[in-house]
């Protein structure tokens, strides 16, 4: 029996070291991690570890992550989990501490715009944060923020929160002035930290200017005009006057560079236009599934999760009603982490008798 147990593992050892290029990348982190631990002496775990790194990203926001996978439905392709066992293989067998804290630096970046859904993700994250590298949740000398001319001090104690040292300040609009849309931040602490600012004003819809984030939103409204050559989508500035009748074709075009959960884009539309689509409910377009709600005053998505990507929308509107409107602006936010949002610049519309 002995021997037909060693003669298994090392014939799976063997199919393992000659066919790992085949496999996925957890599956290529676990090979290594499996003959580090069962073959001393193999060059192949390290050979493992030497490919993964050079088909990753390094960002020095984001950290090392890699832009080829794509999260799915099998036990291989949940990001949080895969990531977890990259920071144990990278600890272990390249012993490279340079990339561990870069990954970890992506998985706690993942775990700002998205949920670890399931305990087993949960305790994977854990285990991976606190087996290797520095303890990044530890006291450290907190960071001066400095807003216009006004320098701030994260407070310490109870004003704090634990763990994250997470604090808020806010001013009164009567003490806001324009120079504090200056903002520095001066840590001479290592680790991972961020933070956000809010800054609210009022203006009229049509004057407003577009706003980035990581979110990158852009939406166009031009007029679906017939031709003896077939439909044809003409720019609002190039086309003849609207007038009641006629049929426009929004286009939004999102990009994201990261994992965001629960998003809501809105994109509102003038008085005088009425969508073309009566009914809501769940679509899957572009390999990206959403609800969608129709309202009188806007069109809603609602994502449950949006892999990083370009992603294009199109939907029809009716216009119905002469005059001069404002169409509005488009704009999206992360339910989970509201500090990623962005919004389209506004737009005017006129029809004519």
């Amino acid at each position: 029996m002995g021997r037909k147990k060693n003669s298994a593992v090392e014939f799976i050892m063997g199919h393992a070291k000659d066919n790992w290029t085949r496999f996925g990348m957890q599956e290529q982190a676990m090979i290594a991690l499996a003959l580090s631990r069962l073959e001393k002496d193999s060059a192949i775990p390290k050979l493992i570890t030497n490919s993964l790194a050079q088909r990753a990203t390094m960002s020095e926001e984001l950290g090392m992550y890699w832009k080829d996978f794509r999260a799915g439905y099998h036990w291989n392709e949940f990001p949080t989990e895969m990531h977890a066992l990259m920071i144990e293989a990278f600890d272990q067998v390249a012993q490279d501490q340079e990339k561990v804290d870069a990954l970890r630096q992506y998985l706690l970046k993942l775990k700002q715009t998205t949920a670890w859904k399931t305990t087993k993700a949960t305790a994977d994250a854990c285990y991976a944060l606190l087996l290797a590298g520095d303890d990044w949740l530890a006291a450290k000398e907190p960071p001066v923020i400095t807003v216009g001319n006004v320098t701030l001090r994260s407070p310490k104690g109870d004003n704090a929160e634990a763990g994250t040292g997470y604090f808020e300040q806010t001013w009164p609009g009567s003490e806001v002035e324009p120079a504090m849309g200056q903002v520095t931040v001066t840590t001479t602490s290592d680790g991972v930290q961020w933070g956000a600012l809010h800054w609210q004003y009022f203006e009229q819809m049509d004057k407003v200017k577009a706003h980035e984030s990581p979110f990158s939103l852009q939406r166009q409204v031009m007029l679906n005009e017939q031709t003896e050559g077939g439909a044809r989508l003409v720019a609002l500035d190039t086309s003849r006057p609207l007038k009641p009748g006629d049929k426009l074709t929004v286009r939004m075009e999102l990009r994201t560079d990261r994992y965001l959960d629960l998003v809501h884009l809105k994109d509102l539309h003038a008085a005088g236009l009425d969508a073309t689509q009566a009914l809501s409910g769940y679509q899957w377009k572009g390999g990206l599934g959403y609800y969608l709600s129709i309202r009188d005053a806007a069109m809603h998505f609602f994502f449950d999760r949006i892999a990083p990507g370009t992603y294009v929308f199109e939907y029809d509107l009716k216009v119905t009603h002469a005059g001069a409107f404002s169409n509005g602006i488009t704009s999206v936010e992360c339910m989970y982490a509201p500090e990623f949002s962005s919004h389209s610049e506004g737009l005017r519309i006129e029809v004519k008798e």
